[in-house]
């Protein structure tokens, strides 16, 4: 108020012999008369979710860089902890603060938490083409970047049924002020950060996981294996007789060899898993055998024959290896060991095989999973957020581009269910624990 009422003084004063200084000086003391009237109202807004603007300008409040978030190693399988990882980076944005880069766990042993072999996350994925994707919106920090001037603030998640998704919020909005935001590093602890509930739409974990590059020493292994698939379909086109370039335009660059990959969920723990599951949720659309998901997969008519289908399977636990035989004359099936990229996978630990697979599926012509799996709904998303940035909202009808299905859903027409995530959806619950309610939007 006292300045306001020095700016209007100001204006009845007689102006020096250097008026352009002097009107300067007031704008100056506007710009910092608004900032004052105006930044408490863009710190927070209604939803208490929103409204975190770009720390590259000084005038709005943004991700800040000099308080962090800790959260504890982050375990499970692949997709399990970049959902973990999203709603850590989540959590610091809505407290305002950088996440400090978390280890991710390389092995699967999640019961046994002594042999869990850390590993951190820019061994996996790229720092820096994360921050710049992100940029904005989200940020991720090295411990280096910590000054510990103050010790942590440590604060404790809740886990189970009683831990609720109002509680989380509640916490969450408590510990966005006072003694907890005085402290340099908020540390999370906790059992199995994981499991905090869900506050975020969709949207928002499209947004984190499109922000994620895996490191170059493994995008190149991801380029070796698609290549090698491509080749095998460039092969099954010869042998059939039938001209790659056959449709090309005089001039043109031939287009790479399409491939459809399908996550063969038919491991021997997934199938005791889903039976238990079907007999508990009174459904018969969550395990499919080898048998219906090749007479599923047959029925897809995106792409012209020969074409070649890769088989994204953990190996390790699958008890049937057959799994090559038995497909449709034009559907020409490899896994790992038939398409001669074992040596890829096998010096690699649990985690970047399955970030390989998950590349080769995401980058697919036809993706066809499972709606029940956590990895085959992420690869759905990614797929859906790149629809969506092409414009495009359904993928109703054929050849539409970046097709995926559900083999455990009959469609309208008999075959797999044509399949595009909810982007639109407040929970990620359907796509943590699956769901039989899909559509092509």
């Amino acid at each position: 108020m006292n300045i306001l009422l020095e700016l209007k003084h100001l204006k009845h004063i007689s102006l020096p012999a250097r008026p352009v200084i002097c009107k300067g000086l007031l704008i100056v003391i506007a710009l910092i008369v608004l900032r004052a009237i105006v930044t408490p109202f863009l710190a927070v807004n209604s939803s208490e979710k929103e409204g975190f603007y770009d720390s590259t300008t000084d005038l709005l409040p943004g991700i800040r860089r000099d308080k962090f978030i800790e959260v504890p190693q982050i375990i499970w399988g692949l997709n399990n902890q970049k959902i973990a990882f999203a709603r850590a980076c989540l959590t610091a944005r809505f407290l305002n603060r950088s996440l400090l880069m978390p280890s991710l766990s390389a092995s699967l042993f999640y019961k046994e938490v002594d042999l869990l072999r850390p590993i951190t996350f820019d061994k996996v994925f790229d720092f820096t083409k994360f921050n710049a994707r992100c940029q904005g919106f989200v940020r991720l920090a090295r411990y280096s970047e910590v000054s510990n001037q103050t010790k942590p603030f440590k604060l404790q998640k809740g886990s189970g049924r009683r831990w609720t998704v109002e509680k989380d919020l509640d916490q969450l909005l408590q510990y966005r002020r006072g003694e907890a935001d005085d402290s340099e590093v908020i540390e999370i602890i906790g059992k199995h950060p994981f499991l905090w509930p869900d506050h975020w739409p969709v949207k928002d974990y499209a947004r984190i996981f499109d922000c994620l590059a895996l490191a170059p020493e493994i995008e190149a292994e991801v380029v070796k294996v698609i290549s090698k698939i491509r080749e095998a379909g460039l092969k099954a086109r010869h042998e059939a007789g039938i001209s790659h370039n056959k449709h090309a335009k005089e001039g043109t660059v031939n287009p790479p060899v399409p491939y459809i990959a399908v996550h063969m969920r038919i491991e021997k723990d997934w199938m005791i898993h889903c039976k238990k599951w079907e007999q508990r949720s009174n459904s018969n659309e969550i395990c499919s055998s080898k048998e219906e998901i090749i007479h599923k997969v047959s029925q897809i008519t995106d792409l012209r024959r020969p074409v070649v289908v890769y088989l994204a399977v953990a190996d390790s636990l699958l008890e049937d290896d057959s799994i090559t035989s038995g497909w449709r004359v034009g559907m020409v099936a490899f896994e790992k060991k038939r398409l001669g990229v074992t040596d890829i996978y096998n010096r690699q630990p649990y985690l970047i095989k399955s970030a390989i697979d998950f590349e080769v599926c995401a980058r697919a012509d036809v993706f066809v999973g499972n709606s029940f799996s956590t990895f085959s709904n992420l690869v759905v998303l990614s797929r859906t957020q790149r629809l969506y940035d092409m414009g495009k909202a359904s993928s109703c009808g054929e050849n539409v581009g970046l097709s995926s299905y559900a083999y455990n859903v009959i469609g309208d027409d008999g075959g797999p269910q044509r399949w595009m995530t909810d982007m639109s959806d407040t929970s990620l619950q359907n796509l943590s624990y699956g769901t039989n309610n899909i559509s092509c939007h």
